[in-house]
């Protein structure tokens, strides 16, 4: 199968184009013909060597870890899936990612596809949705009136949080560039921050949770708008607990944990029209094609997700 791999560590530019060996499954397992995928900056945070340390793969690393597509085999242990069906998900985080034809994938790791949703829209969801949810509702707990500071509301895991949290009646305050202002708004937020205006945290108080994902300073200015008691999440970096102590407010840290049962409760909130993936730009599935993406992501200018289509 055609695969888009790394072998070494470096700049986009290690992304190579091979013909790797088609997986095979386990009886728990599905093998699935992946029509698309998506770029994260855990992508290229794994190609420059970043997280080597915390992911020691060995190479060759197919990255990517969002997928959608269609079952074409099918373990003897499965019983919640067969053949055909469209499935999307976000697998386990191995050596053997996304950025490939074929994809072997936990069972319990899938959610079906709406009948209504693309593959491009699919594939937008997995790994932003689910952190966006983790943060927001398994760490988080937010309830119906609370208010939510999300930062970089037209990142990839701000779009989804923001939807979330509106669809549970949460209120939401977000940050952004002017130009995302009206965007945001029209995904819900009720208050929307101009970073190069305004300071959030002098103008934001009495809130019940702040989803950071910027960390350094934004993180500690972060405490001064929660309320006590109040929590704060980082997806980017782990909070000083003494720094947390000292504004009587619990903070903690969210590394994704692949859930199917999750995704497939944020497929059902697409069913309802209260949750949206946006797509920035789609390329195709060729070794200059993920490069381009790599560069786009990097630059954090990306609104929505950047995506892979690998089956036209």
């Amino acid at each position: 199968m055609k695969a888009i791999v790394i072998e070494e560590y470096g700049d986009k530019d290690v992304l190579v184009e091979r013909d790797i060996d088609t997986p095979h499954i386990t009886d728990d397992q599905v093998l699935v013909e992946v029509h698309a995928t998506s770029i994260n900056p855990i992508d290229w945070k794994v190609r420059a060597g970043y997280l080597k340390e915390m992911l020691p793969f060995e190479f060759p690393i197919i990255l990517g870890w969002d997928a959608a597509g269609v079952i074409v085999e099918a373990g003897s242990n499965v019983t919640d899936f067969k053949v055909g069906d469209r499935v999307f998900t976000r697998p386990a985080t191995t050596n053997r990612g996304t950025y490939a034809e074929y994809l072997s994938v936990d069972a319990h790791l899938l959610a079906k596809m709406p009948d209504e949703m693309s593959f491009e829209e699919a594939a937008a969801f997995p790994l932003a949705g689910l952190t966006a949810w983790q943060c927001l509702v398994d760490f988080g707990n937010i309830q119906k009136g609370d208010k939510v500071l999300i930062h970089a509301g037209a990142g990839g895991v701000g779009i989804f949080a923001i939807q979330i949290a509106k669809s549970i009646g949460a209120y939401v305050a977000t940050t952004a560039s002017e130009k995302n202002i009206e965007f945001l708004t029209s995904l819900g937020a009720d208050e929307v921050i101009n970073y190069n205006e305004n300071d959030f945290s002098e103008v934001l108080n009495g809130f019940d949770l702040v989803l950071d994902s910027m960390g350094g300073d934004i993180q500690s200015k972060s405490y001064k708008v929660l309320k006590e008691n109040g929590k704060l999440v980082s997806i980017v970096q782990p909070p000083s607990e003494e720094e947390a102590a000292s504004f009587n407010v619990q903070a903690g840290f969210v590394w994704l944990e692949p859930n199917g049962k999750q995704l497939q409760q944020l497929a059902e909130l697409y069913v309802e029209g209260k949750v949206k993936p946006v797509i920035d730009s789609t390329f195709d599935f060729t070794e200059q094609s993920l490069k381009d993406a790599h560069s786009l992501s990097e630059t954090h200018h990306a609104r929505g997700k950047i995506i892979i289509r690998i089956k036209k």
